[in-house]
């Protein structure tokens, strides 16, 4: 195949998403003239860097993946159409798979336009190498993203190895990989395609609201027989407020903190687990990383994210109780009494 290298320099490749063309027999046609070449396993040709990059097209693998039966060869690489093919300008295999990020555009415009403001084509602009359509979501091979759903934080681990070891050992990792499906996985978080910079400010405000979203479900809760009211608690002590006021454009003077300053990030564990950041016996030593030397006591009142009730911190809960009746009574007493007063003033004239 290197001696026909001449013929195959543009190289079909990558991209399943385009060509809104069902396979019909003139399509079939040009995939097995295409195969003709490409269905050899040595089918290869080397770029400017010396490397090799094999242009091999498993048929069996492509009519199997969600293109397979939909779409012809030119609907994807439209520029490959006559031989010879045009030359390969790439000079890197980066190179070479970036080049296609432009042909999925065509069927895939808006997920297109959502990763140009993602964190990884910022890299590609810059001139460094990060993953792009096919990276993650292959080229010939193509099928759902989630299925199975482990599939989204391995490939996601093909790049953040370090990650995804944390995250393979965390609550959600583990049940993920015990097939749970109630579990977030990397694109729950971090989104799939106009994925932020992690480390801004901005980015880490949102994360409330992307914990909020399986940890308010009630019924997803009740499977695990977790507070619903861990927002609305969250929001109505110091540290929320101090988010929401960021959040609002009202920039306090210092946000703290956030969900994963107290519970941690890929590497959260079950509250109860004795590495757990926020295990009552840990509690005084996560505090204490913005509360430098807090002491042992530091952490007596937190309530945990539950409102109290009579079988939760029920001494805190009467006294709520107390002062919902006693202001009210108070407050109308004081009333009536200035209302009197007048009255009393009003008659004796």
């Amino acid at each position: 195949m290197t001696g026909r290298k001449g013929l195959i320099s543009g190289v079909l490749f990558v991209f399943l998403f385009a060509a809104p063309l069902a396979a019909g027999p003139k399509e079939k046609e040009e995939i097995e003239n295409c195969l003709s070449c490409h269905g050899d396993k040595s089918a290869s040709f080397k770029l400017a860097d010396g490397s090799e990059q094999s242009v091999f097209v498993d048929k069996a693998v492509f009519e199997k993946s969600v293109h397979g039966t939909k779409i012809s060869c030119t609907g994807c690489h439209p520029a490959q159409s006559e031989l010879p093919h045009p030359e390969v300008k790439a000079k890197t295999k980066a190179e070479f798979s970036a080049s296609f990020k432009d042909l999925c555009k065509s069927c895939h415009f808006e997920n297109y336009t959502k990763a140009l403001d993602g964190v990884h084509y910022a890299v590609i602009q810059k001139g460094g190498a990060a993953p792009f359509c096919t990276d993650c979501h292959g080229a010939h091979d193509i099928t759902k993203p989630d299925a199975p759903k482990t599939r989204v934080s391995d490939t996601c681990g093909a790049c953040h190895s370090d990650i995804a070891e944390v995250f393979g050992k965390s609550v959600h990792g583990l049940a993920l990989a015990q097939g749970n499906q109630d579990v977030p996985v990397c694109v729950d978080c971090h989104k799939a395609h106009d994925i932020a910079d992690p480390t801004t400010t901005a980015w880490k405000l949102k994360l409330v609201d992307a914990c909020a979203k399986c940890h308010t479900n009630k019924a997803v809760m009740k499977k695990y027989g977790l507070s619903t009211d861990v927002v609305q608690t969250y929001l109505n002590d110091f540290h929320g407020m101090s988010a929401s006021l960021a959040s609002s454009g009202k920039t306090p003077r210092v946000i703290t903190a956030l969900c994963i300053d107290c519970h941690g990030t890929h590497n959260i564990t079950k509250a109860k687990d004795g590495n757990s950041q926020v295990l009552q016996a840990n509690l005084q030593k996560t505090c204490a990383k913005c509360h430098p030397g807090a002491p042992k006591n530091f952490t007596d009142s937190w309530l945990s994210h539950y409102q109290p009730s009579p079988k939760r911190a029920p001494l805190v809960w009467a006294v709520g109780v107390f002062y919902k009746v006693f202001i009210p009574f108070l407050i109308g007493g004081l009333v009536l009494q200035i209302l009197l007063h007048l009255w009393r003033v009003m008659v004796n004239r």
